[in-house]
């Protein structure tokens, strides 16, 4: 039989591999996508996400070329957000480890990239429900940086790609799950991959020009996570796909690739931890998480806070705060509110039937009902309403200062915890994506240890390492592979 081949193949099917499959395709390559999942598990973790995508701007006046219209965009603020800002941001969140070379690249690209896909057919809106606040005068304002996502999700945004790819006559070869690089005189020349309708016993080859790698991180293997991510966290929920268990990692380092990025950190958040079908949820997906924490405290089975819910916009603490949950007594905590915070929680991740949630009158009773030392609770919240500072008036559009002198401190938007009915939503670690990766250049060539490309040998999306490191701005995942895939894919 003769083996297949094309001039570009593609492992993994989520943004970043379709954002490399349409610059090659586009460039007049035959293209072949691997996709582990069958179409009804297709997408990766982008299918899992809100949509949610970082890019540098003017405003809104610069933003309307690229979202679809909505009448709110008349009383709609949207600050501008530089180039500089965006660095800035990457800077800070990650303690100072992004790659600056990469880094630049990202912030220069991302909004050329995302209308050169949105050009292409994918939608963009404003992130409403997520990004702005309505103000008392019935205006919107926009904040954190993060300002536009897909039309429909995660969900539209892979269903965009797939008609694109069509489109451009790029071949998707779902259920088929790549093992290992078919590797002559040094050069990267195919894959190989089972089928899983067949099962693992029956191998395929593929041959290409390229190989382009877009298949994730590790954050499904429970054995990689406690080997690399440190003890415990193998008890960690999937967020996104349950294919991302390391196999082209492990394929592109035995045949020299270099490590690239923070291989002991990744991306996870305070997901729902009693709603049923908490993991890899096709149906909930991004809304199982619980992101208003900021407006509240959260507490963990003693009763007591453990960390700052107020040190900055949801969007530069929300991926670290999931491994100091998983850190706390098994592994869970509550995000606490009243009945004066609760109408301002997101209606789509708070107000959904089936969530974990638990109701009182009193915090005592609350405690109870949660499983919460009812004690410890009581004199958590009473020392935190005592210490805030009153006098700073509460504004969520902003980091009002409005501070609770506890230990640790709420640095922003400290709310007292005194009307009933009150509430506790409990949360567990929900991982997301892993940070480590293979060494790439900015092209996306895999290197080995001394610098050296692999021939024929490329990566983009979670696969490339080296932009985030411990945390990362919310949005900037998709950003970056939608840049560095085209970037691979223009250059494979």
């Amino acid at each position: 039989m003769t083996t297949p081949t094309y001039d570009v193949v593609v492992v993994g099917g989520g943004n970043a591999g379709f954002a490399a499959a349409h610059a090659a395709a586009e460039r007049g390559r035959s293209v072949l996508l691997l996709e582990r999942g069958l179409p009804d598990m297709a997408g990766g973790n982008s299918f899992y996400t809100a949509g949610a995508t970082r890019i540098s701007h003017g405003g809104l006046d610069d933003l309307r070329d690229i979202v679809v219209a909505d009448e709110r965009h008349a009383v709609t603020e949207v600050p501008a957000y530089t180039p500089e800002e965006y660095l800035a941001d990457l800077v800070k969140v990650t303690d100072g480890r992004t790659d600056l070379a990469m880094a630049d690249v990202l912030v220069h690209e991302s909004a050329d990239a995302v209308r050169w896909l949105s050009a292409l057919g994918l939608r963009y809106r404003l992130m409403y429900e997520r990004q702005a606040y309505d103000r008392p005068d019935g205006t919107y304002l926009f904040w954190g940086g993060l300002h536009i996502g897909n039309v429909g999700g995660g969900e539209g945004l892979m269903a965009d790609h797939t008609a694109v790819a069509e489109r451009l006559g790029t071949t998707v070869r779902y259920g088929a799950r790549a093992r290992s690089l078919v590797v002559e005189d040094g050069r990267v020349v195919g894959v190989r991959f089972t089928d899983e309708a067949e099962g693992a016993a029956v191998a395929h080859e593929v041959r290409a020009e390229s190989v382009i790698l877009a298949a994730g991180g590790f954050e499904s293997s429970p054995q990689w996570r406690e080997e690399h991510l440190g003890a415990g966290w193998a008890h960690a929920k999937v967020r996104g796909t349950p294919y991302n268990v390391g196999d082209m990692l492990r394929a592109a380092r035995e045949i020299g690739a270099a490590r690239g990025g923070d291989w002991s950190s990744c991306h996870s958040v305070q997901w729902d931890a009693e709603a049923e079908h908490n993991e890899s949820n096709r149906e909930l997906t991004n809304r199982l998480t619980r992101q208003s924490y900021p407006l509240g405290i959260i507490v963990n089975r003693d009763g007591a806070r453990f960390l700052d819910e107020g040190a900055d916009f949801r969007n530069y603490t929300y991926a670290k705060y999931g491994r100091e949950i998983l850190a706390q007594p098994g592994s869970i905590a509550w995000q606490v509110f009243d009945a004066s915070l609760r109408p301002m929680l997101r209606t789509e991740e708070y107000d959904m039937p089936g969530i974990g949630v638990h109701v009182a009158d009193s915090i005592e009773e609350l405690a109870e009902r949660a499983g919460i030392d009812a004690a410890g609770l009581a004199r958590t919240v009473a020392a935190f309403n005592a210490a805030i500072d009153r006098d700073v008036p509460f504004d969520p559009t902003i980091k009002d200062g409005r501070r609770a002198e506890v230990v640790p401190p709420k640095s922003n938007w400290a709310s007292p915890i005194e009307t009933g009915p009150f509430y506790a939503y409990p949360v567990t670690c929900g991982i997301t994506f892993t940070f480590g990766g293979l060494r790439g250049d900015l092209d996306g060539r895999v290197l080995r240890e001394d610098g050296s490309p692999i021939d024929g040998l490329f990566a983009c999306g979670e696969m490339l390492g080296g932009l985030f490191a411990g945390n990362y701005p919310g949005g900037s995942g998709l950003a970056a592979g939608m840049v560095f895939g085209r970037r691979a894919g223009a250059a494979a």
